[in-house]
């Protein structure tokens, strides 16, 4: 079941005034369908974290990641971005051109971690890595720092396999305390955050990235400090 772009979709209820009834219900258990293929992505991608970082605090004595959260778009969100990038909105059309569907947080404690996981995880053979942007060499402009990574992992059914895209952010706790209050703050504001606070913003992002480094220097430090002592 296909469908062209013609309105802007606010709503689902919106959504649903464009379609018969019968075509509502058949995107919904499309959608049912499309939601399964896609969890059972992030709990691909989850396992194979919890493993390495199991192996590491076998090997190492501590944890990399602190906590990882996944989330599956809703399909309000789906049809919206669709409508917004101006492409067919179909469940076919979502999984040819939106690689953000599926999407796990990994927070590491330090930032050499980010990186760390990050080439453990790509270097399996059974991930295929599509794109990274590293926001914590590059920030955004808000002062924003996160690595995102869109893998491709195998999912496999009784009749055969499907290779799923899920995007990866991984951060530390202390850029994860910044996106945090900083998505809050935005979700809160009416209109457009006045410059002022945005320069604040930022101005406390660079302060946090600071601190994150300091703490990976200290972490390091006692680190040094017990090699030489054992």
């Amino acid at each position: 079941m296909m469908m062209k772009r013609t309105t802007a979709i606010t709503s689902l209820n919106g959504l649903e005034q464009m379609l018969f009834c019968d075509d509502v219900e058949v995107l919904k258990a499309s959608f049912l369908e499309m939601q399964h293929l896609y969890q059972s992505a992030t709990r691909e991608i989850s396992t194979k974290l919890e493993i390495l970082d199991d192996e590491f605090q076998f090997i190492h004595k501590r944890n990399p990641i602190h906590h990882m959260q996944s989330r599956i778009k809703s399909i309000k969100s789906i049809f919206e971005k669709l409508n917004r990038k101006e492409l067919e909105i179909s469940m076919e059309s979502a999984k040819a051109n939106l690689h953000d569907i599926a999407g796990i947080r990994v927070v590491c404690y330090y930032i050499e971690d980010i990186y760390m996981i990050a080439k453990m995880l790509t270097q399996q053979d059974d991930i295929e890595l599509i794109r990274e942007t590293d926001y914590i060499k590059n920030p955004k402009p808000n002062g924003y720092r996160s690595l995102h990574l869109v893998v491709k992992v195998p999912v496999f059914f009784s009749d055969g396999k499907e290779w799923v895209p899920v995007e990866i952010q991984i951060r530390t706790m202390a850029m994860d305390f910044w996106a945090s209050l900083e998505h809050q703050l935005k979700y809160k504001t009416i209109d457009a955050i006045p410059p002022s606070v945005a320069r604040e913003l930022q101005e406390c992002a660079d302060t946090i990235a600071d601190t994150d480094l300091r703490m990976q220097r200290i972490y390091k430090t006692i680190e040094q400090f017990n090699d030489n002592a054992d």
